[in-house]
Formats: structure tokens, C-alpha cells, sequence
């Protein structure tokens, strides 16, 4: 069952429905948005917000990508190496196998 979980993004309040299972998540999410806004606005107080918010936006999606990129080739390496261990131990059991 969602509940209402308060956060605090740019000194303005938000408030999100979440279940309660997510609410530790949902919290450093905020925390994270909030710091990247902030290092994007920098000193600047006149940014306007929803330039920085689309900024920030596309930052961490630009990061999410670069995530999935980087996971989908490690995981192929690893099916690469499983493949070839799999192929030595069979190779292996069959040198071992009575006749």
C-alpha cells in the first residue's frame, strides 16, 4: 500500500506516494537530485530551476546509459568465460571418464 513520503529537492518540499518498502530508495534518490542540482546551479542563484532540473535530468540519464553500456558488455564477457570454462571442465570430465 503506497504512502506519502515528504522530500526536500532545491529547499522546496515534494511530496511522493511510495510503498514502504521503497521508502529508504526514494529518499536517496531525493538526496541525490538534490545534490546534483545544486552542484549544476553552482553559485549561481539567478539559474532558473527548470533549467537545472532539465540539466540534472539529463546528466543522470547520460550516466544510466553509460551504466547499461558498460553492464551489457561485462556481461557478455562473463558469458564469453563461462562458455569457455564450461567447454575446458567438459573436456576434462571426458579425459577422466573410464573407457
Amino acid at each position: 500500500m503506497s504512502e506519502p513520503v515528504s522530500v526536500r529537492i532545491m529547499d522546496r518540499e515534494f511530496t511522493i506516494g511510495c510503498e514502504p518498502s521503497e521508502r529508504e530508495q526514494l529518499v536517496a534518490a531525493a538526496q541525490l537530485v538534490d545534490k546534483r542540482m545544486r552542484e549544476i546551479r553552482g553559485d549561481s542563484r539567478t539559474a532558473a530551476l527548470d533549467r537545472v532540473a532539465v540539466l540534472t535530468a539529463l546528466n543522470l540519464a547520460h550516466e544510466l546509459m553509460q551504466g547499461r553500456q558498460l553492464g551489457g558488455s561485462s556481461d557478455q564477457a562473463i558469458r564469453q568465460t563461462l562458455g569457455e570454462m564450461n567447454r575446458k571442465l567438459d573436456g576434462l570430465f571426458d579425459s577422466l571418464a573410464p573407457r
